[in-house]
């Protein structure tokens, strides 16, 4: 028997009436629950966080010398970088950096007739990355602040040296330190402890270790090597020189400036950031290796791949996204790092070791021109950001992925 017009016809009507799954609307009592979970966080990022960036962005726009003084807009950024196209351009530098990854990985992903287009193209891209970085980190250099923009040259040296060193040398501590060998905890405790040591008092301890007298534990080992002794942190003088000079001078190449790398005394307190942070770094990897099923490294094992194979086709490509988590990390920290730098440099080597934190606490503590360190610090915050969001487009996917 036939169904009635009336039952037929409102069945779309009842269809449309019946709400569907997921959309209700919640009522505001549980709109208010929400936000009074997350209102604590919110003050506590709002007062420590937000509003200390909003303020130095206030204190940049005004002369200030202990008390707020006339509004200057923007001359303390220009104190600072110039008129802001050279540190456009070196931004746009990292940006073009990023922008020729994801064109290489992209030809290598469609192949076919983009492989080459994409090569070709990847390739112009990094090399225009390389004249802008250069380019604008001269202009900055020229029409800034010189001090400033050296000592963010130096940071750069800083954390392209540290991290990696860091991050290679933890990873294969851990990867040791993971095996069922005999007084584990202890020298996982061992690897620990620089981490939990004063900064101060580390620092110390390397002051004395890497002193120029002859008999001190640095030199010594170097003279073993049959190298003369180094004033080490008292020298203030490129690696490029110390190594090259003679050959350059030859060439007729001036190894000076940023080109010749960071100074002998620099590369001392990266010596210090990598001691420091190793065994924080081999403890985060120590808890991803936890999370490796055991079961991989058998079925490995079964086909015949050796040690170094199980570790490089299964440790490292499982471990991305704690590599990435500290290779962010790590170059945050390096960018800020202050209390090791203050304490280990020495007046001799003229500013050699003077990141760019350095800088902006001399400029604020010893020149008292609040005004002009604020602004330095938002520029710096500008360049940390700028890197951490170039990493996430490098490494980001890739290590999610994994």
């Amino acid at each position: 028997m036939p169904r009635p017009a009336a039952n037929t016809a409102s069945a779309p009507a009842e269809r449309r009436a019946t709400p569907r799954p997921g959309r209700r609307r919640a009522p505001w009592g549980e709109w208010l629950i929400g936000y009074a979970f997350v209102l604590p966080a919110t003050l506590v990022i709002g007062v420590f966080g937000l509003f200390p960036i909003l303020y130095a962005l206030y204190m940049s726009v005004h002369r200030w010398r202990v008390r707020r003084g006339a509004f200057v807009g923007l001359e303390q950024f220009e104190r600072t970088v110039g008129d802001g196209g050279g540190f456009a351009l070196f931004l746009a530098g990292l940006a073009a950096v990023a922008l020729g990854h994801w064109l290489w990985t992209r030809a290598y992903t469609e192949r076919g007739g983009w492989l080459r287009a994409g090569q070709v193209a990847a390739a112009l891209t990094l090399v225009a990355a390389g004249v802008a970085l250069s380019v604008g980190f001269g202009s900055m250099q020229h029409a800034g602040d010189p001090r400033f923009v050296a000592g963010l040259g130096r940071t750069f040296f800083y954390g392209a040296i540290s991290v990696p060193l860091q991050i290679a040398i933890a990873l294969v501590v851990a990867a040791l330190l993971y095996q069922p060998i005999r007084g584990r905890p202890l020298y996982r405790m061992l690897f620990f402890l620089p981490y939990v040591t004063p900064a101060v008092a580390g620092a110390a301890v390397f002051r004395a270790i890497f002193s120029p007298r002859e008999e001190r534990l640095a030199n010594t080992l170097v003279g073993w090597l049959g190298i003369d002794p180094q004033r080490w942190l008292f020298e203030p003088r490129p690696v490029g020189h110390l190594l090259f000079g003679d050959l350059a001078a030859r060439l007729g190449i001036e190894l000076t400036g940023i080109w010749a790398g960071p100074s002998l005394a620099l590369l001392v307190i990266i010596l210090f950031g990598v001691w420091t942070y190793v065994g924080y770094n081999a403890v985060i990897f120590l808890a991803g290796l936890g999370a490796i099923p055991r079961e991989l490294y058998e079925a490995a094992e079964i086909d015949g791949a050796s040690g170094s194979q199980r570790f490089w086709a299964i440790t490292v490509p499982l471990l991305a996204p704690v590599t990435f988590y500290l290779t962010v990390l790590g170059f945050i920290g390096t960018f800020q790092a202050f209390t090791h730098l203050y304490v280990m440099r020495e007046s001799a080597v003229r500013g050699a070791v003077d990141t760019a934190s350095l800088v902006i606490f001399d400029t604020f503590y010893a020149l008292n021109d609040f005004g002009l360190a604020a602004a330095q610090s938002l520029v710096l915050f500008a360049v940390i950001l700028a890197v951490t969001l170039l990493q996430q487009r490098l490494f980001g996917r890739r290590a999610l992925r994994a």
